[in-house]
């Protein structure tokens, strides 16, 4: 049995379901939306992109047609996404499925994406320097990610602490910023919590159960396909430097199907990557987090859930 509509309050309710990849947020966030009348809003960097399906666990167009999902192939693979588009769309997709009376459910493990909409991050609105971009970009790939994240932690310490050092891209966006507006890129982050009344919930399993279906899914991943629809990308003209490609697995057989990796490389450096996502997702998403009602992922734990979201909602 469904729920009422939205409860009378003076902010409306937003729902966050977060957790490390392969956990199992999807299955678990479809038996809320139904229960719940809810309706899904990704905040899952990879599944923007149109084409890449397998690769991202993507739910089914069948699943998406009998519940309504948001923010899911939105954008072709050679399209950048900021982060504070994605926050802007976020935010639309937010109101909209308030204004018809539904609960919107935010779901994902893009730990940016997630806390740019929960804590209101104030996202520096400063446009693409194309030029300059590039120029940071060929800097950082002389000298190494690392090596450019030691020049931004001299210019901006806050800001180098709040990005990966691997991570060029946000290294060079930020540098960008500072470059085009003369400040710092941290003191233009700032947050303004959103007008939500927000219950934020989290899925965990203990870490070797959590490895084991990982290896699970992309071993099915891979006899579902997963090696054609890069190759059918690639043949689109996609190449495996645009950032979409460089998610897990896209990359890696990319590499492979242009013989720069054997097969079993390929897969390999799949599982690695894969384990050190789940790592950066548990920094992102702390077990000791106040703010985030932990659920142990078992059988059952749906109504467990949903006996805690109707209690917060108020019903009986």
């Amino acid at each position: 049995m469904r729920t009422s509509p939205l409860p009378a309050s003076k902010h409306p309710p937003l729902l966050v379901l977060v957790g490390p990849t392969a956990v199992g947020k999807t299955e678990v966030s479809l038996h809320l939306a139904e229960a719940l009348d809810a309706e899904i809003v990704s905040a899952d960097s990879r599944l923007l992109y149109r084409g890449m399906d397998i690769g991202t666990a993507k739910p089914s167009r069948a699943v998406r047609a009998r519940i309504p999902h948001h923010l899911i192939d939105v954008a072709d693979p050679d399209e950048t996404w900021s982060l504070a588009q994605y926050q802007d769309a976020a935010y639309q997709a937010i109101a909209d499925i308030h204004r018809r009376g539904k609960i919107p459910l935010l779901v994902g493990g893009t730990g940016q994406y997630v806390w740019a909409v929960v804590e209101g991050w104030r996202i520096p609105r400063v446009p693409p320097n194309p030029r300059l971009r590039a120029v940071l970009e060929r800097w950082g790939e002389r000298i190494g990610p690392e090596a450019l994240h030691r020049r931004l932690a001299r210019i901006d310490p806050e800001a180098a602490a709040r990005i990966q050092p691997r991570n060029l891209r946000r290294t060079v966006r930020a540098l960008e910023v500072i470059f085009t507006t003369g400040r710092r890129f941290s003191e233009q982050q700032t947050k303004a919590p959103p007008p939500y009344r927000i219950l934020m919930l989290g899925l965990y399993r203990p870490r070797p159960e959590l490895y084991a279906r990982i290896d699970r899914r992309i071993d099915a991943m891979l006899q579902a396909g997963w090696l054609e629809e890069v190759q059918r990308l690639l043949e689109q003209g996609y190449t495996p430097d645009l950032p979409a490609m460089s998610s897990i697995g896209y990359a890696e057989l990319a590499a492979y199907l242009l013989g720069r990796l054997s097969f079993e490389e390929a897969v390999r450096r799949i599982r690695r990557r894969s384990r050190v996502l789940v790592r950066k997702q548990a920094n992102w998403f702390r077990m000791d987090d106040p703010r985030i009602h932990w659920f142990r992922a078992r059988p059952g734990v749906e109504q467990e859930i949903l006996d805690t979201i109707r209690r917060w909602l108020g019903e009986t």
